[in-house]
């Protein structure tokens, strides 16, 4: 391949779209719509980045930052236009479950002379799962960088609908069960491995009656004020140019009240802390931990890479424009990768905020950037402000965010009447999710839609076709009464692909129905090969089987007959 000026140009024009699409930007068609929907996805990024840095298990600052970096990278690389990249919950449960891991609080606790209790030590804590989230995130952005070079991206082929939805709905369900330590206001052992959540949820149930009454209060106020709001959104949707802002402002509020009633001290209810000014300097992860967190790492990189490009398609193709799915690969990872080096935790798209996005007017990524600005002024001036906003509150933006992955329970009956094969890869990928955490049930759900795939070439339907009369039309011989065969023609039909595997089952189908059709039907003998028309799929194996039936046709026709004269 030779190097030239032409070609420079259009790699970097690849490489780097901003620079191809930006300098044609079009301020009177796209800058009044990007701006307010930019403004509107920020404000739902503070309590989204804050609520998901918990789900992380990482102070709730680094949500923020991970609402902000990522977002200004991927505005640079990413092709698609309407897609919200930041923080995300299945993402967010899945770092949360290797920190937990590597950096669990039994690692951290000290004697404490003056209460004479074991403590934990929560600078030191946190101070290392930051570094644990930091690794996982820069080696998962790693691995995308690399799958799309080696034009990884049709890898979202073997990602079904399926069993994106059912993975989801079990990962929602991790999430919800991880935060219910916040809303109850109490300290529950986190455990690991396989059934894990089931253990979770009986230590929860053990600790319910040292529950602190009054951080399930707030919860229970913060999740009904806020279903409550968020249905009159959507009631007032139409009405209004752009949605409320209902979480922002039930943070604002439950701050303000958290402050005027002195919740922390009083009730012991557990609020966020301190919030520093500033953004982190860039630190190189440890290196040490890669080894640590490979898997979890490859498995980040697959399902964010998975909901964002699947998302991006869906808006693509509203919009009539084309989502590069390897390039996607590449500013994902590079978001990643550079996010890491801030101490942020791994991002993906979010649908809510998408749909923020889209609905608000966003034409562009400039409303990305501009969200990530509000995210910087946030962090750089009034961050301070929310350090007295209950953990509680936080915890009830996300129950109610996951609303919309709950209802893809309601997939189930629709898949059984549509396609349950279909259906029993949602109901599996949901269990083995919801048993085997996240990053194991991925694997396992893979592995099991793949022999779903097996299974479906491997036991497809044959049957014999024929024409209903005066019509063009063609229908299995045994399912219609008034189709009738073509004289002369046996027309042979396989419901699955033809290929190595299935391509003696083929030839032995073909033979039995050909022999079946002989009980009831006479054949006019020819010295002509049958016609074999339309095969779509030819390897060595095919090639075999084809030039079988096609050379020995009419002997193979003549046995048969005479075979059924034996015998009937």
């Amino acid at each position: 391949m030779r190097c030239s000026g032409p070609r420079a140009k259009e790699c970097l024009l690849t490489s780097v779209p901003v620079v191809s699409w930006l300098p044609r930007y079009s301020l009177k068609e796209n800058a009044l719509g990007d701006l307010i929907s930019g403004l509107s996805v920020g404000i739902m990024q503070l309590p989204q980045g804050m609520a998901y840095a918990l789900l992380a298990a990482v102070p709730p600052v680094f949500g923020l930052y991970s609402s902000f970096y990522p977002v200004l990278i991927y505005f640079i690389f990413g092709t698609s236009k309407h897609i919200s990249i930041g923080t995300y919950a299945v993402m967010s449960v899945m770092i949360g479950g290797v920190i937990e891991r590597l950096a669990p609080d039994s690692d951290f606790s000290e004697w404490d002379n003056l209460t004479n209790e074991t403590i934990i030590n929560i600078t030191n804590r946190d101070a290392e799962r930051v570094k644990v989230a930091a690794a996982v995130t820069l080696l998962s952005g790693i691995f995308q960088i690399l799958l799309g070079l080696v034009q990884f991206g049709f890898v979202v082929t073997y990602l079904s609908e399926p069993l994106v939805r059912g993975y989801t709905t079990g990962a929602a369900i991790h999430v919800i069960v991880s935060q219910l330590k916040y809303t109850f206001g109490i300290n529950p052992k986190r455990y690991s491995g396989p059934c894990s959540l089931i253990y979770t949820v009986l230590e929860v149930c053990s600790l319910l009656p040292k529950t602190n009454i009054g951080t399930l209060v707030v919860s229970i106020v913060a999740i009904v004020g806020l279903i409550l709001a968020k249905e009159l959104n959507s009631y007032l949707s139409k009405k209004l140019p752009i949605p409320i802002p209902v979480e922002l402002l039930g943070v604002v509020i439950a701050t303000v009240v958290s402050w005027q009633v002195d919740l922390e001290n009083k009730y012991k209810v557990d609020v966020v802390g301190l919030i520093p000014s500033g953004l982190q300097p860039p630190v190189l992860p440890e290196v040490s931990l890669f080894s640590k967190v490979i898997g979890d790492a490859f498995a980040l990189a697959v399902v964010g890479y998975g909901i964002a490009i699947s998302l991006g398609r869906i808006f693509a193709l509203k919009y009539g424009y084309n989502v590069d799915s390897n390039q996607e690969l590449i500013a994902l990872g590079l978001s990643n990768s550079v996010g890491g080096i801030f101490q942020c935790f791994a991002v993906s798209c979010s649908m809510s905020r998408t749909m923020v996005q889209e609905s608000t007017g966003g034409k562009t990524q400039v409303a990305g950037a501009l969200s990530a600005v509000v995210i910087l002024f946030i962090t750089l001036w009034i961050g301070y402000l929310f350090e007295d906003l209950p953990k509680a509150v936080l915890a009830a933006i996300i129950f109610v965010n996951l609303h919309g992955m709950m209802k893809q329970f309601m997939d189930i009956p629709a898949l059984w009447k549509s396609n349950k094969v279909d259906m029993l890869v949602w109901v599996v990928t949901f269990i083995l999710t919801v048993l085997l955490n996240p990053d194991l049930g991925l694997a396992a759900s893979i592995g099991f839609s793949m022999l779903t795939v097996i299974f479906r070439t491997q036991l497809p339907k044959y049957s014999l076709l024929g024409q209903i009369p005066d019509t063009d039309i063609y229908r299995p011989l045994e399912d219609y009464n008034q189709v009738r065969p073509v004289p002369g023609i046996l027309i042979f039909r396989s419901s699955a692909t033809l290929y190595f595997a299935n391509a003696e089952m083929y030839q032995e189908s073909l033979g039995k129905k050909v022999r079946t059709h002989t009980h009831t039907h006479t054949h006019t003998k020819s010295n002509n090969n049958p016609p074999c028309h339309s095969f779509s799929a030819i390897n060595s194996s095919l090639t075999n089987i084809i030039s079988d039936v096609l050379i020995t046709g009419p002997t193979f026709l003549q046995f048969t007959h005479h075979d059924c004269d034996r015998h009937c």
